[in-house]
């Protein structure tokens, strides 16, 4: 039994949570990976799935196993790269996932110079808001706006990135100018459907300490081009990006607020697949962004 093989088919299933997707990129059938999976199950006199009808997930002994197994897939992918990638140049297919707007304003007006970069290199964009599931959906590289949570996935920053609240001059008028995170209770929220933190704004003051408000709000959008129209429009106050709203607050059109407060929201990674970590198409691509954005971002500049 080919030891090393088997326990990186098993890293594959547990990433993948299924024998035909683990088995689909592999390049095997889903018989053979079932199988080097009986096999290593016996082998080691014990089971390392918990499998239904719908879900599969490791058992404790194979979680506990899954980790050394990453650990021995990273080792023969370096390997590999010592060999073959190290002077490689980018090539085949990059699916790369980023945010709406993001991507149509800050990433679409690069692809044309990676492409003519890398004569080799092909690039499937996809521009959307929701939470894309990076290895189940095959993503070679995908843009997250948030604070990093722990996971699987590898991750760069490539660049900074501020929440600002702010709101239209006539809604202002209206309404008034909220001076403090609680006096953001009266007024209207226009929130965020994909948010993690949903309704519950957070603020760092002047004297460090931490504070969080549940806002409400008669409009919940899911992409920014709602939330700009309804901001403009005087519909409500919102706690938006800045590489979103910062052309509107330097025209006018929007007024920053809160403005001795802080949001921690985070910052703007390009994250991939732990297995995916050495590929030459990524590592470029990756390089690439951190030149372009990491200095001083244009949103920033402008």
């Amino acid at each position: 039994m080919d030891m090393p093989g088997a326990m990186i088919v098993f890293a594959q299933v547990v990433d993948s949570r299924s024998f035909s997707a683990a088995a689909a990129r592999l390049g095997l059938s889903k018989s053979a990976v079932s199988k080097q999976i009986a096999k290593l199950e016996d082998r080691l006199g014990a089971r390392l799935l918990n499998r239904t009808t719908r879900t599969l997930s490791p058992t404790d002994a194979g979680q506990d196993f899954y980790e050394r197994c990453i650990r021995v897939a990273r080792e023969v992918e370096e390997a590999e790269r010592a060999i073959t990638h190290l002077s490689a140049e980018p090539r085949g297919l990059l699916r790369l996932n980023a945010p709406a707007s993001f991507g149509r304003e800050y990433l679409a007006p690069l692809v044309p110079e990676m492409l003519a970069r890398w004569p080799e290199l092909r690039i499937e964009a996809l521009f959307e808001d929701r939470f894309v599931d990076v290895v189940a959906e095959g993503f070679d590289l995908v843009i997250r706006i948030t604070r990093l949570q722990d996971s699987s996935l590898v991750a760069r920053r490539i660049a900074s990135c501020r929440r600002l609240v702010c709101a239209a001059p006539s809604y202002l008028e209206r309404r008034g100018v909220p001076r403090t995170p609680a006096e953001l209770l009266q007024h209207d929220c226009i929130l965020y459907s994909y948010a993690t933190d949903q309704n519950e704004w957070e603020f760092v003051g002047p004297d460090g300490r931490l504070e969080t408000v549940r806002v409400d709000g008669r409009l919940r959008a899911n992409n920014a081009e709602v939330t700009l129209a309804a901001l403009r429009a005087g519909a409500g106050l919102a706690l938006s990006p800045d590489f979103i709203v910062g052309p509107d607050i330097a025209a006018g059109r929007l007024v920053p607020l809160l403005t001795g407060y802080e949001n921690p929201f985070g910052a703007i990674y390009a994250v991939w697949p732990h297995n995916r970590n050495l590929a030459p198409k990524v590592r470029a691509v990756v390089d690439f962004l951190v030149e372009r954005f990491a200095a001083e971002p244009i949103w920033e500049r402008r």
